[in-house]
């Protein structure tokens, strides 16, 4: 008899892990192939049959298992978060200023700069995960759908990870003709996915791509990649640099500290606005995600002006409260005198208007966070 429920037991097993590959198989994406793992292979950074970061990432294992079972009493919201909602109607007229974002939630923005429009690592899904059923949840719906959306220009992607790249929002974008401008490899998920060749733009570190008036610049990250356990770092990732004729925007992508962050500041700073990743830290992996005061720090070394904080306030992704990114990174932008814009999820707003003082907007709940002395986040191997 147990050997008979043993055995049922192994066949249902096997067949819920087979239907989970299944439904999770064209998500997982695709390998890159042919010339485009050729020009992977030639990069500067791919090393030893993979891409590697200049600073190799240190883990603690043994903390990251541990902070498993110490999350916060709050990493989630309890409440509603108070969400600006809007049909798109703002969108019809162009900014005042020439340049207008709006934050969507962890790393997903519109901006509109110089006549153009971008998206940065668009997530209209329900989960950032391979499965419809399982995964971290969105907290709120899109803030604007996507229906409402106005043309996109182009669409940049920061690197494979599922709070990034989202099969979703791919396929919901094939209808327009936005461009995807993305790091090495990651055109071969979206060509899977149905995005014509013609529409990808794959670029290196540092090289740089021109779309209408407005010029895009890979630049370096330190960070990985990878959407199932065997293609871990087969994909490049990296920031962006938005230049257009009067406005620069710079967009982190996920980050730890590294020292090149000064060369991106003077290479292609200054920078009216940066959007910077500011939470799922933890001092176990500080190299994977650079914390919120070191976050301010990186405003300064690449020369911006405005700091919006993004990485924060939609999916449980780390064990911290789910405010504690954004009251850290006030605390320390407020000590440094950094201009900050903490828009609500939905609005949009135009940097200009920060210039003469910080636009901090009060929209979540006070409750208990750590500070820098209780949970330090340093990133290793860099001259602070």
């Amino acid at each position: 008899m147990f050997r008979r429920l043993l055995k049922i037991f192994g066949v249902v097993l096997l067949a819920t892990m087979g239907g989970m590959v299944l439904q999770g198989w064209q998500a997982f994406g695709k390998k890159s192939s042919g010339e485009r793992l050729a020009r992977s292979e030639k990069s500067a950074q791919w090393l030893r049959g993979s891409f590697e970061n200049p600073q190799p990432l240190k883990n603690d294992f043994a903390g990251s298992i541990s902070a498993m079972f110490k999350t916060g009493k709050f990493t989630a919201p309890t409440g509603v978060i108070p969400v600006e909602r809007s049909d798109g109607a703002q969108y019809k007229t162009q900014p005042e200023s020439g340049l207008r974002v709006t934050w969507f939630g962890h790393s997903s923005t519109l901006v509109e700069i110089d006549g153009m429009r971008v998206l940065t690592d668009p997530v209209f899904a329900e989960r950032v995960s391979p499965f419809t059923w399982l995964g971290p949840k969105r907290w709120y719906a899109p803030p604007v759908a996507f229906a409402d959306l106005p043309p996109i220009d182009a669409v940049v992607i920061s690197h494979d990870h599922y709070d990034h790249l989202d099969m979703h929002s791919v396929k919901l974008l094939l209808s327009g003709k936005a461009i995807f401008v993305v790091p090495l490899g990651i055109g071969a998920h979206l060509e899977y996915w149905g995005v014509p060749a013609a529409r990808i733009v794959e670029l290196e570190w540092w090289q740089e791509t021109k779309i209408g008036s407005l010029r895009f610049v890979l630049t370096p990250a330190r960070h990985a990649s990878g959407r199932v356990l065997v293609d871990f770092n087969k994909k490049l990732w990296g920031g962006f640099a938005l230049i257009g004729n009067k406005h620069r925007v710079y967009y982190s992508g996920d980050t730890g500290l590294f020292p090149a962050m000064k060369d991106i500041g003077r290479r292609l700073g200054p920078f009216d606005l940066t959007m910077i990743e500011v939470g799922q830290y933890n001092r176990s992996w500080p190299d994977w995600h650079i914390g919120p005061e070191q976050a301010v720090k990186a405003h300064l070394w690449v020369n911006g002006r405005t700091m919006l904080p993004v990485h924060w306030g939609l999916f449980v992704l780390a064990a911290h409260n789910w405010t504690e990114p954004v009251e850290r990174v006030i605390t320390e932008a407020k000590k440094l005198k950094v201009q900050v814009a903490t828009p609500k999820p939905g609005k949009s707003f135009e940097p200009a208007a920060t210039r003469d003082h910080t636009l901090v907007e009060q929209w979540w709940p006070q409750i208990e966070w750590q500070g820098a002395a209780e949970h330090p986040i340093v990133s290793t191997q860099v001259d602070q």
